[in-house]
């Protein structure tokens, strides 16, 4: 059923009102020591799902994924033919699990493709909207 084009490349940090976007991961914990709680299955994005964010931003309380707009031109982090947010994360932050996560999107994920596992074991730390994020976890999201 293939029609020879290519695999639909994701980004794992998206805007909710992104073309495609999907749920594939909540966050757990506390703003200040927080994890992504990975779904068992993606969810596409509806007026509901983001009503149960209440007062927050959506990317403060899901992790969406949306296709990858870096080739179009559409993301400020696509460099050449990669991620630089990607490579930022992997180099500037820990580690924070040593076994790959159970995610949804790691056969399409932009970061996993370019980076590989060192880019999931730092996943479940990222948040896309984060209100209390240090002045170096803001240096690292807005780089460019």
């Amino acid at each position: 059923m293939s029609d020879g084009s290519k695999k639909q490349i994701d980004c794992p940090s998206s805007q909710a009102t992104t073309e495609g976007a999907r749920i594939y991961g909540v966050m757990t914990g506390t703003p200040e020591d927080h994890r992504v709680g990975y779904l068992t299955e993606t969810l596409p994005v509806s007026e509901k799902l983001l009503a149960l964010a209440g007062d927050a931003k959506p990317t403060q309380l899901f992790r969406i994924a949306a296709p990858c707009a870096g080739a179009s031109g559409g993301c400020k982090h696509f460099k050449g033919n990669a991620c630089s947010l990607a490579k930022r994360i992997v180099e500037g932050l820990p580690a924070v699990v040593n076994a790959l996560p159970a995610c949804q999107i790691r056969s399409t994920c932009r970061w996993f493709r370019q980076e590989g596992k060192e880019a999931c074991f730092r996943c479940p730390q990222v948040m896309t909207d984060k209100s209390n994020a240090s002045d170096y976890e803001k240096q690292i999201a807005d780089a460019d």
